[in-house]
């Protein structure tokens, strides 16, 4: 069994329990503004930073981290975007800490977690986030479509998350508009940014959006490698958390895009 294969199966027990007590539905839009349009023609790469305390693959990270005093230093600093992890079993994350983030910040919002259920996508937007993530990787193509449809009825944005070309067709198929490499493979959590590169490769940089490359970003120089290769973004994590400079490490990562939007 892999590790997603693992996780996934922790998700079907908080799915079946949070049945049981559903979050509140809440229909009206979430005010921040759109991940889209902070991304798109950007001519500097931007930054989306993690709030992470831990991972299966690093074990704890930054265990006594607070949410809202890291979320705040990144907004700061010149995030795009701030992810909350919320899984809690293998990430040490809680919805609690999007809640409280949600609170702090006012740029866009993303829930981190791995989705399989409507569920979970009532629950990300009822604790504040105007953003969720779909894994490909997780999900099988109905249920992926399902889920990306009913998110855009939601109207939260939806970050499609792939980790080759056989996935990137599947997002292309949903007509996602921000599309993640991960370049961690979920199944052995191994890291290699040449996905990004294989992904770049074949993707419609024409047509109306945006790559986000994701994990294994250490330095600006992988940051200039991503951006040369077309990345809008890049999602950070642990060498937010572990730096002891967390503004200054993450405006180093801020460098200029090597490919013009059409």
């Amino acid at each position: 069994m892999t590790i997603l294969d693992q996780i996934l199966r922790e998700k079907e027990n908080e799915v079946l329990k949070l049945l049981q007590n559903p979050p509140e539905k809440i229909n009206k839009p979430i005010k921040r503004p759109s991940l889209f349009d902070a991304l798109y023609q950007n001519k500097r790469l931007q930054v989306i930073a993690e709030m992470k305390r831990a991972s299966p693959s690093k074990g704890l990270i930054n265990e006594g981290a607070n949410p809202v005093e890291q979320a705040s230093i990144y907004e700061r600093a010149g995030a795009a975007c701030i992810s909350v992890l919320t899984d809690s079993p293998f990430f040490n994350g809680t919805f609690e800490d999007l809640k409280a983030v949600s609170k702090a910040v006012e740029i866009p919002l993303l829930c981190k977690d791995f989705i399989i259920h409507e569920v979970q996508i009532d629950q990300a937007k009822a604790s504040g986030a105007s953003v969720i993530l779909l894994i490909v990787a997780a999900l099988q193509q109905e249920r992926l479509e399902t889920l990306f449809e009913y998110a855009k009825k939601a109207k939260l944005e939806i970050l499609v998350e792939v980790h080759n070309t056989d996935e990137l067709q599947q997002a292309l198929k949903l007509d996602a508009r921000l599309i993640g490499v991960n370049n961690r493979d979920l199944k052995t959590f191994e890291v290699d940014l040449a996905r990004t590169a294989e992904i770049a490769d074949i993707f419609p940089f024409h047509e109306k959006r945006v790559l986000i490359s994701e994990s294994g970003i250490q330095s600006s120089q992988d940051a200039d490698i991503v951006a040369n290769l077309g990345a809008s973004a890049i999602l950070v994590g642990e060498t937010l958390m572990r730096s002891g400079e967390v503004a200054q490490t993450l405006a180093s990562f801020k460098v200029e895009k090597g490919v013009e939007i059409q």
